[in-house]
């Protein structure tokens, strides 16, 4: 027999159920409450999960995994957030902060039900009085991104997870007008979720729907391709001998290129030709959007085993450079002959690839400054978990330095930005475009790099050591510690904040700062952050996702050759990262 606290929450999933405009998810429903009656503990559990709270809506918008009950993504949640999320955007355009009526243009990838959750937030959208553009097909959230500004809508909303695991779908949100088309930033995160929420309070069948909405032409993914293409050739490196013709240009470079069974391939490839770029070999396996994701078990560059199927066709090809997209294509990874590993090939890392790409924005604006007559400006932004090697680059190059909060929507805020990264493989290489992190562009500067240095009988490997060589050496890692719940991580995390170190590796903390102090950030963080006397960096923080707290760790020498420098911060890299585990360790037998 079910227990008393069961029972309850069976009627709750039945009234639920009773509800639900989508079948299937009722079914879904309605078996586990049968399986429930029986005593069958997971689905106990998996109801308790589903349907214990609801999925909150943040900076990120919304993502978990696909199912029925409020803390999973279904028709219903989609259409209770689009109820919510049409709610607040009225509320602005009735002060004035957007356009009468507003308007929002909605896009998504290929994931399982992406394609009907765009379509229910259009009709929920529509008939609260939104004027609304429903993208014609699945595309890359760059895409969606750049039409909020292309059609100067007041709004945009991604239908997406990006590389989460196929179980799962998301709903991610962009505002126009004087956001320019970044993400949500508080306090509209919170907002909208209170909209959201006093929506959900009532049965989704009551919510208004219309199927009159508009669908975009091939005019927006076309706009996309033209300018990102153009803002790609128009910086790109002339031949001294021939003005007009870009470094390279005649150099024959073969790309295998995997889209990670997203949407990214069409989109890319036709800015690849716009730009007069190569033509990439695709991994086939992986070149169409597929939601089942068969031949990765986590679609994201960044995770052992994604790019075996790309090392394969590389070595086969013989290839000099390896691209790939996460599903959404907001995302970038780059690998490149190394035969010293066994794949033949090297992933670059976010901050090596972040560094490359902010040091060629700089060149670009040093050379439109100089056409110009004029002094370089702009910023060069990072977020704080990312490697300070873009701020050397700044500091050469007399342009500002910026190092945001976590996540793209503070980054893409940055005043006068000119490129921007996070160590997470996301890049926004043209930001008067796209006010997101972009793969597309990213790789299309990618492969005219790799290009321009094939040209010159040299590879992108030399162009890191010329970086270690301008700017010093900076070394990256990462100390990862997993814990039992959340609340244990925040507990360490504070733990530490009450007894903070004083050195590490026998090196003296110069400067501390805790996030969490008011002014220090854009918005108090659980972060600290601590500058050693010899330059090197130790940053913690909680993960907002999962039972960890994780440490990025940066150090830096300037001393010596390329190869002096590199092997100089990568030893001293090992000693702060044994001195964190170590210091760690005793914090928590201390706790």
């Amino acid at each position: 027999m079910a227990a008393p606290d069961t029972d309850a929450l069976l009627a709750e999933v039945e009234a639920w159920a009773a509800l639900d405009i989508d079948p299937e998810t009722r079914g879904a429903a309605l078996n586990l409450v049968a399986l429930a009656r029986t005593g069958n503990a997971a689905a106990i559990d998996e109801l308790r999960a589903s349907f214990g709270g609801r999925l909150s809506f943040g900076t990120a918008g919304l993502r978990g995994r696909i199912g029925p009950g409020p803390r999973r993504m279904n028709r219903v949640v989609v259409s209770q957030t689009s109820a919510g999320f049409a709610a607040f955007l009225l509320e602005r355009a009735a002060a004035g902060a957007a356009s009468t009526p507003p308007s929002v243009v909605i896009g998504y990838d290929g994931r399982v039900n992406s394609d009907v959750f765009a379509r229910d937030a259009a009709e929920i959208m529509a008939g609260a009085g939104v004027s609304v553009t429903l993208l014609p097909e699945p595309g890359p959230t760059p895409l969606t991104a750049f039409a909020v500004r292309h059609l100067g809508v007041s709004a945009g909303v991604m239908i997406t997870a990006s590389h989460n695991p196929p179980q799962d779908n998301g709903y991610k949100v962009y505002l126009g007008d004087a956001d320019e088309g970044s993400q949500i930033v508080p306090p509209s995160d919170a907002e909208i979720a209170a909209h959201i929420e006093r929506v959900a309070t009532g049965p989704v069948s009551e919510l208004p729907r219309s199927t009159h909405y508009g669908t975009a032409g091939p005019e927006v993914a076309d706009g996309y391709v033209a300018i990102t293409a153009a803002a790609v050739l128009a910086g790109l490196p002339q031949q001294a001998d021939a003005p007009g013709t870009s470094v390279g240009a005649c150099e024959d470079l073969t790309v295998v290129y995997t889209a990670m069974h997203g949407v990214g391939a069409d989109t890319a490839r036709r800015v690849f030709v716009a730009a007069g770029l190569p033509s990439v070999q695709p991994v086939a396996e992986q070149d169409r959007p597929d939601g089942a994701f068969p031949t990765v078990s986590f679609p994201n560059p960044e995770e052992p085993g994604a790019l075996d199927l790309a090392f394969r066709d590389a070595r086969e090809a013989g290839a000099d450079l390896i691209v790939a997209h996460d599903p959404d294509a907001d995302r970038l990874a780059v690998a490149l002959p190394d035969p010293g590993t066994e794949e033949g090939y090297r992933r670059l890392s976010g901050n090596e690839l972040g560094l490359l790409l902010g040091w060629r924005a700089a060149e670009r604006e040093r050379a439109r400054a100089a056409l110009a007559g004029e002094e370089p400006r702009g910023s060069l932004a990072c977020t704080i978990v990312s490697s300070p090697a873009l701020g050397a680059v700044a500091r050469a190059y007399g342009l500002d330095y910026a190092e945001t909060l976590s996540g793209f929507k503070w980054v893409s805020r940055v005043p006068g930005l000119i490129f921007g990264f996070e160590e997470a493989l996301g890049y926004l290489t043209h930001p008067h475009v796209v006010r997101d992190k972009d793969g597309i562009s990213a790789s299309a500067d990618a492969i005219a790099m790799a290009r321009e240095c094939k040209a010159q009988g040299r590879t992108v490997w030399d162009l890191l050591d010329d970086a270690s060589e301008r700017f010093g050496h900076f070394a990256s890692g990462q100390v990862t510690l997993r814990l039992e719940s959340m609340a244990a991580a925040s507990a360490l995390s504070a733990r530490v904040r009450q007894s903070p170190p004083a050195e590490f590796a026998g090196i003296s903390v110069d400067r501390a700062q805790d996030l969490l102090t008011p002014g220090l950030a854009a918005v108090p963080a659980d972060v600290l952050r601590y500058d050693l006397a010899d330059g090197s960096r130790v940053m913690m923080r909680p993960s907002g996702t999962e039972p960890k707290l994780k440490v990025y760790l940066d150090t830096f020498s300037d001393e010596g050759s390329a190869s002096e420098r590199r092997a100089a911060a990568e030893a001293a890299l090992g000693r702060v990262e044994s001195a964190v585990r170590e210091y760690l360790d005793r914090m928590q037998a201390d706790g």
